[in-house]
């Protein structure tokens, strides 16, 4: 990725230089992220806008980029101070409690809601208000071996073994199962299974990986696990609510995987990078990442020993359902945006269905309802499964657009890497954690 380089001024020179360089009838500024796939969507948008007949010269769109190392603090410090030198600017899930207060509620289109569905427009929302049209959506795929699931299902004497497995792990029989009907104890014993160390005919040496760094991001893939057992940072009268039996199954569970050696020993270093390439080693039964690997996944020349087996499924479910962390990016409004009404003009037509399918035809991944993604399907099959696990399984944690998400992730990230790694007992771990959220939180 090519990253703009970073000027003393922060964001405000770097927002004037880019106008002072642009064409002189550009008077909405829209504030975004250099390089990838988010840039290329975007300035697809913006041209199409700006192509309309019905946007004047004074409302049509310029775009201005930083880099990415340090946006979301020079962005707030920029929001802070009342910046005027962009009417519009990016935002994501975990950051908008930081912005709301520089920033202004936005209406989008009338047919937002039909484009993208609720769950994904939640991901944009703080306090019951719409701050911002999701553009970009994250969330988690479960990868699985096809081939060596359907031949585990085949097989009688491969059955009894994971039967036995299962038993003395988890205490309790378990049957192989399609991995769409997966439970996280179904996860968890097809993991031991495929495990040379529990089982020493498994094909591969490690059922599962799992990211265990000391990373906030981390404990996005995580919280899935907790969650399909009820699990949520806060009740609805904001009492904090880790201390509980959910999240003492999920944090359990990871550590038998851990202590089992279902994931490599090396995993308390893993993030996104490191699961990536263990996966496509081939060494490797399953496991839960962001979709963004997908492409590399299935890929025949950036991972030929899995690409051509890979399935991917929605995570496993639990007692209280499926669900996947869900987090996007978007754009808001700028409190003290120069050119208001334009800036509002243009987010309300992001939202619209047209701006969906430009955007998502220009390699951005909005999260978009079935019956609009199928437009797309043919061009874009991986968001066919993006939209319709957002839809369906999609959550944001009770707190997770708060100011503070981002610290609270943080502390859970030293609390529950202390317990893996065997530094801190699990009472301890919940202890500390419900201690530091409620301090974040308050």
């Amino acid at each position: 990725m090519i990253f703009a380089k970073m000027r003393k001024g922060g964001l405000l020179a770097v927002a004037i230089a880019s106008l002072l360089a642009g064409p002189a009838f550009a008077k909405v500024t829209v504030l975004g992220w250099p390089g990838g796939p988010e840039e290329t969507a975007l300035r697809a948008a913006a041209d199409a806008y700006n192509a309309k007949a019905d946007v004047s010269a004074e409302n049509k769109v310029e775009l201005l980029f930083f880099n990415r190392d340090g946006f979301w603090d020079k962005l707030q410090a920029d929001l802070a101070a009342g910046s005027k030198a962009f009417d519009a600017n990016l935002l994501a899930t975990y950051s908008i409690g930081r912005y709301a207060p520089f920033m202004e509620p936005v209406e989008l289109s009338e047919e937002a809601k039909d484009v993208y569905g609720d769950s994904v427009l939640t991901t944009m929302q703080y306090e019951g208000k719409q701050y911002g049209v999701p553009t970009d959506l994250s969330l988690h795929f479960m990868y699985y071996r096809k081939d060596l699931i359907d031949a585990l299902l085949k097989d009688d004497a491969a059955k009894a073994k994971f039967a036995e497995i299962s038993e003395k792990h988890l205490g309790k029989k378990l049957e192989p199962k399609n991995p769409d009907e997966w439970t996280w104890d179904d996860y968890a014993a097809t993991a031991l299974y495929f495990t040379q160390a529990v089982n020493p005919d498994s094909p591969t040496r490690y059922g599962t990986v799992l990211q265990l760094k000391n990373l906030l991001f981390n404990m996005m893939v995580f919280q899935s696990l907790p969650r399909a057992y009820g699990g949520n940072w806060m009740d609805a009268d904001g009492k904090i609510t880790v201390s509980s039996d959910a999240y003492r199954k999920g944090l359990e569970t990871y550590k038998l995987l851990y202590d089992a050696g279902a994931t490599p020993r090396d995993s308390l270093s893993y993030e996104f990078a490191e699961a990536n390439a263990a996966y496509a080693s081939g060494q490797v039964a399953a496991m839960v990442q962001w979709n963004a690997a997908a492409s590399d996944l299935t890929s025949k020349e950036k991972s030929p020993a899995v690409a051509e087996t890979t399935a991917t499924m929605a995570p496993p479910g639990g007692p209280e359902g499926r669900f996947t962390h869900i987090h996007g990016l978007g754009f808001g409004l700028n409190k003290n945006a120069e050119n208001k009404e334009g800036a509002k003009a243009f987010i309300k037509w992001l939202s619209s269905k047209e701006a969906a399918l430009i955007y998502a035809k220009n390699s951005g991944a909005p999260a978009l309802t079935a019956e609009v993604v199928k437009e797309v399907a043919a061009e874009r099959p991986d968001l066919v499964q993006l939209g319709e696990f957002a839809s369906k399984y999609g959550y944001v944690m009770n707190g997770g657009t708060s100011a503070k998400a981002l610290s609270v992730y943080e502390l859970q990230a030293k609390e529950f890497t202390g317990y893996w790694s065997g530094q801190q007992s699990l009472d301890d771990t919940l202890k500390n954690t419900e201690k530091g959220m409620a301090e974040l939180l308050k």
